[in-house]
């Protein structure tokens, strides 16, 4: 079986384990906290990243969670991902790849360095005013999440991609830490709230990291 190395806020992880229930590939999680460095995870990754999955009996080691999504997406048929035509597939990546880049570099890292990492590891308290300018571009990233929904059914086109998949991952992240602010975006929360009703996502929901609990609507279908 599949074994997944993960942090539970990791919005990469979250994304890789969406797409593996989605696909029904079996799996078993193994928690990695990156910061400790231990040296049979850097054995796997010399760069120390989560996630990383590992089929020990077949030798094989996938890094990356777009390498690792793209894996599937190639091996397994069942709910396919990356669909259409030629165009179409190459918008699911654009779309994964802002997500991943401008969401995770513009919210998602800063919120998880002052409201998570500073708490766990360096017992400092946050810096307020990188919290409230990541809270303003969260702020950006769910207007041009609106615009998308405004004109197709799902974020990269009629039917659910890994697009939905990898912005469901960060701001599901985003959202736990207290950095987004869902009024006003009435397209985008509908949107989410149908991702959160998702068996996928079920388990992502019911986690909680020890000493940091998230909002009361961050688990509720309806908020």
């Amino acid at each position: 079986m599949w074994q997944l190395y993960q942090f539970p806020l990791c919005p990469f992880s979250r994304k890789v384990r969406l797409m593996l229930t989605e696909k029904g590939v079996e799996h078993e999680l193994v928690r990695e906290s990156p910061w400790l460095r231990r040296d049979e995870f850097f054995d796997l990754n010399p760069a120390g990243q989560t996630p990383v999955l590992v089929e020990a009996s077949k030798g094989h080691v996938l890094i990356d969670s777009n390498a690792i999504c793209e894996y599937f997406e190639e091996t397994v048929d069942r709910a396919p991902l990356i669909t259409g035509g030629a165009a179409a597939r190459a918008e699911v990546r654009r779309l994964v790849a802002w997500f991943d880049e401008g969401l995770y570099r513009e919210v998602v890292s800063p919120m998880m360095e002052e409201r998570m990492r500073k708490r766990l590891v360096n017992r400092d308290p946050p810096d307020t005013k990188i919290l409230r300018e990541a809270m303003k571009t969260a702020n950006a990233h769910l207007d041009y999440i609106d615009y998308l929904l405004d004109h197709r059914r799902w974020i990269a086109g009629p039917v659910l991609s890994l697009a939905d998949l990898a912005a469901a991952a960060h701001l599901s992240v985003a959202d736990y830490l207290g950095g987004i602010d869902w009024r006003g975006h009435k397209q985008t929360t509908d949107w989410y709230a149908v991702m959160k009703s998702r068996p996928s996502f079920r388990p992502l929901l019911s986690e909680r990291m020890e000493v940091i609990a998230p909002p009361q609507h961050y688990d509720k279908v309806d908020f």
